[in-house]
C-alpha cells in the first residue's frame, strides 16, 4: 500500500527519492509524487501514471534539492487524481506525505476552515498539512508534536517547512515507519527497502514516536513527549532491480519460484524442534492448550488449512479467525492459547491491531509468520517463523503462501511431537515428504501447457464455483480468490458437501466448477457431489490425482496431478489453480501483477 520516502542530505536527493518509490511500486498505488525544497519553496511533481512517468516530470522540470519527502498513494479519501496525490501543500509552507487513515478528519476541516484555510483536495491528508502549519511557531518538529496529539486513527507522516531547509519530521501510529542513517545525511521510509543502497543502519519507530531528521543526526520522542533512543539495526535490503528473465509476469515467475522458495523454507534440521520458532518455543509450547489464528486475505486461507493439520496431527484445538472481525467483537481469551498471526509483509494492519488487542486480552504466546525480519509484527511477538519466499512483487500472492503453509505444517508436527502425539518414525516421515515437496511442485508446474488450454475456455465467464473437501476447501476459497483477484472475474468457493444447501441453484452449463480432488478419504463423497454437478448441467474442471479414477468424459474435464501428497497435498494442489488464474487473467488482458483497487501491503484498515 502507500509508500514514503523522505531524505536530508548535502546532495541533489531527488534520484534517491525516486528509486525509493520505484522499489516500493510492488505495494500497489494509484499516483505518486515528489517534493522538495528549493531556494526556501517546496516545488512538486505529482502523477497519477506509474513512477517512471513522475521520473519522466521531474527531469523535464530540473527538479533538485537536498531535502524532500515523496510517496506512492493508494486512494482511500478521494478518487486517484492529480489533486489528491501526495505531496500535499498548505500555504506553499508545508509539504506533507501521508500512510493510513484519519479518522477525525471532518470536525478538524471544520474547524481549520474557520481558520481561514482552503482546501483543495478530497483527502484527509490535507487536515493533517494545514492543522501543523496552523500550529508552527518556528519549530516544525514541536508544530508536529502538538498535531499529532489531535488525530485519530492511523498514520505515517513525513513533513518539511520551507523555514526549516534542512529538516525532515516524521511520526507514526498505527503505520509503519524508519528511520535511515547515513553520514552527514539521513532518511526516513516505510519500509528498509527503499533506502538500499543508500544505508543499511536503520532505526524503527515505536507507536507514537515522532522524529525529527537533520544533517547532524536523529532526535526522536515517544507519546509522551519524552526523549528516547531508538537502537540502530544494520539491515541489509535487496534493493537490485528483480528481474522478469523468461517470465511474462512477476506473478508466474513467483509461482515458478515456489519449489525454490518451499526448499528454503524448509528446516535445515532432520527433526521438527521448537527452537525453529525462537528460544521461547519449548517453554510457551508447554503451556499452551489451545490455537488462536489470526490473518487476512489468502493468509487467513493458510491458517484455515492448518486448522486440519494441528488438529489431526498434534491434537490441538484451533480457532481461526479473520484479524478484522476478531478485535471488534466480544471474545473469551483463553492466556493458555498460543495467539499466531500470519502475513507476508509483517504490516498488515488489521493483524496488527487483532495482535496488540489479543495481547491486551491477557494472552502472552504469540508467534508471528512472516516473510519479513524486520516487520512490526516480528517485533512484537514472542516467537517467530520466517518464511524463505524472498521478494514477492504481484499483489495476488503465491509464494509466501505456500511458504507459510510449509511453516505451518511444521508448527504442526512440533507441536505434535513435543505433545506425545509423532512418534520417530511418522517424523522422519513427514520430513521426508517436506523435502521431496521441491520436486513434486516441479512436476505439477509441468501442467501449465494444459492449464492455459483450459484459461482460454475460462476467459469467456464471467462466474465460477470451485469445490473442495476437508483439508482441501480452504485451498479452494484460495483458488477462487486469485480468480477474482487478477481476472476480476466472480468466484466463489464451497466445501463440496454444502451444494445442496444453496450454490447448486447457481449451476448451470454456463458456470464452471473447478474441483479439488486428492486421493483422500473424502474423495467417494466427493465423486457424489460431482455427479449433483453433472446432473444440472454443469462443466467440471478437476484437478485429480492419478489413482482417482476420474476421467475425461461429457461436462468432466480432468488434468492429472502427478502424484498424492498426503497431509501435504494442499501445497501441491493450489499451484494449479495459482496457474488458472494467472492464465485467464491474461487471457482477458488484464494488469496481473497490479490488478485494479488492491495493494500488496494492506496498511490501514
Amino acid at each position: 500500500m502507500c509508500g514514503i520516502v523522505g531524505a536530508v542530505a548535502q546532495r541533489n536527493i531527488v534520484p534517491v527519492l525516486v528509486e525509493g518509490l520505484r522499489r516500493l511500486e510492488y505495494r500497489g498505488y494509484d499516483s505518486c509524487g515528489v517534493a522538495v525544497l528549493t531556494n526556501g519553496e517546496p516545488r512538486r511533481a505529482r502523477s497519477v501514471e506509474r513512477v517512471a512517468d513522475l521520473d519522466a516530470q521531474v527531469r523535464a522540470g530540473h527538479l533538485e534539492g537536498v531535502t524532500g519527502i515523496a510517496h506512492t498513494r493508494w486512494a482511500t479519501h478521494g478518487a486517484p487524481v492529480t489533486d489528491n496525490a501526495h505531496p500535499i501543500f498548505s500555504r506553499d509552507a508545508v509539504a506533507l506525505v501521508h500512510n493510513g487513515i484519519i479518522e477525525n478528519f471532518e470536525p478538524l476541516r471544520e474547524m481549520l476552515r474557520g481558520k481561514g484555510y482552503v482546501f483543495v483536495s478530497q483527502t484527509d491528508t490535507e487536515v493533517i498539512a494545514h492543522l501543523i502549519h496552523s500550529l508552527y511557531r518556528g519549530s516544525l518538529y514541536d508544530a508536529v508534536c502538538e498535531a499529532v496529539k489531535q488525530l485519530h486513527g492511523a498514520y505515517a507522516i513525513a513533513v518539511v517547512h520551507k523555514d526549516e531547509p534542512n529538516t525532515v519530521v516524521g511520526a507514526r501510529q498505527g503505520s509503519p515507519l524508519v528511520v535511515g542513517v547515513g553520514r552527514g545525511e539521513n532518511f526516513l521510509a516505510s519500509d528498509a527497502l527503499a533506502l538500499a543502497g543508500s544505508t543499511e543502519q536503520f532505526m524503527f519507530l515505536e507507536e507514537g514516536d515522532v522524529c525529527e531528521l537533520t544533517l547532524s543526526g536523529v532526535r526522536i520522542s515517544d507519546r509522551d513527549g519524552n526523549a528516547v533512543k531508538r537502537e540502530v539495526r544494520t539491515v541489509q535490503a535487496y534493493g537490485g532491480a528483480v528481474e522478469l528473465g523468461p517470465y511474462r509476469h512477476f506473478m508466474q515467475k513467483e509461482i515458478f519460484e515456489q519449489p525454490r522458495a518451499i526448499s528454503d523454507t524448509i528446516p535445515a534440521s532432520d527433526t521438527f524442534e521448537p527452537t525453529l520458532f525462537g528460544d521461547a518455543a519449548p517453554a510457551a509450547f508447554d503451556e499452551i492448550d489451545s490455537i488462536l489464528i489470526l490473518a487476512c486475505g489468502t493468509s487467513y486461507y493458510s491458517g484455515l488449512t492448518a486448522k486440519y493439520w494441528l488438529e489431526s496431527i498434534a491434537k490441538i484445538s484451533t480457532q481461526v479467525e479473520i484479524a478484522s472481525e476478531y478485535r471488534y467483537r466480544e471474545s473469551v481469551p483463553n492466556p493458555k492459547a498460543l495467539v499466531v498471526v500470519i502475513s507476508q509483509s509483517g504490516e498488515t494492519a488489521d493483524t496488527l491491531a487483532a495482535l496488540k488487542h489479543a495481547q491486551a486480552l491477557g494472552h502472552r504466546h504469540t508467534l508471528a509468520i512472516c516473510n519479513v525480519g524486520t516487520s512490526a509484527m516480528v517485533r512484537l511477538t514472542q516467537m517467530q517463523f520466517l518464511t524463505r519466499a524472498g521478494r514477492e512483487i504481484g499483489v495476488a500472492s503465491t509464494k509466501a503462501f505456500t511458504t507459510q503453509l510449509v511453516a505451518l505444517f511444521t508448527l504442526a508436527v512440533a507441536l505434535g511431537k513435543m505433545r506425545g502425539r509423532v512418534e520417530a518414525a511418522q517424523e522422519a516421515d513427514y520430513m521426508r515428504q517436506l523435502r521431496h515437496l521441491p520436486a513434486a511442485l516441479n512436476s505439477v508446474l509441468a501442467l501449465e501447457p494444459q492449464i492455459i488450454a483450459w484459461s482460454e475456455e475460462f476467459s469467456r465467464k464471467e462466474n465460477a464455483l470451485f469445490l473442495g473437501r476437508g483439508l482441501h476447501y480452504p485451498i479452494a476459497l484460495e483458488g477462487a480468490l486469485k480468480l477474482k483477484e487478477i481476472s476480476y472475474i466472480h468466484a466463489e468457493a464451497y466445501p463440496a458437501g454444502e451444494l445442496k444447501h444453496g450454490p447448486l441453484a447457481l449451476v448451470t452449463e454456463a458456470m464452471p466448477v473447478v474441483t479439488v480432488a486428492p486421493n483422500d478419504t473424502l474423495l467417494e463423497k466427493l465423486k457424489s457431489n460431482m455427479q449433483e454437478v453433472r446432473a444440472r448441467g454443469g462443466q467440471l474442471y478437476v484437478f485429480a490425482d492419478s489413482d482417482t479414477k476420474i476421467v475425461n468424459e461429457e461436462g468432466m474435464h480432468v488434468i492429472r496431478m502427478p502424484e498424492h501428497y498426503g497431509m501435504l497435498s494442499p501445497i501441491l494442489h493450489v499451484v494449479p489453480l495459482q496457474l488458472l488464474a494467472y492464465h485467464t487473467a491474461c487471457a482477458r488482458g488484464t494488469d496481473v501483477d497490479k490488478p485494479r483497487n488492491l495493494a500488496k501491503s494492506v496498511t490501514v484498515e
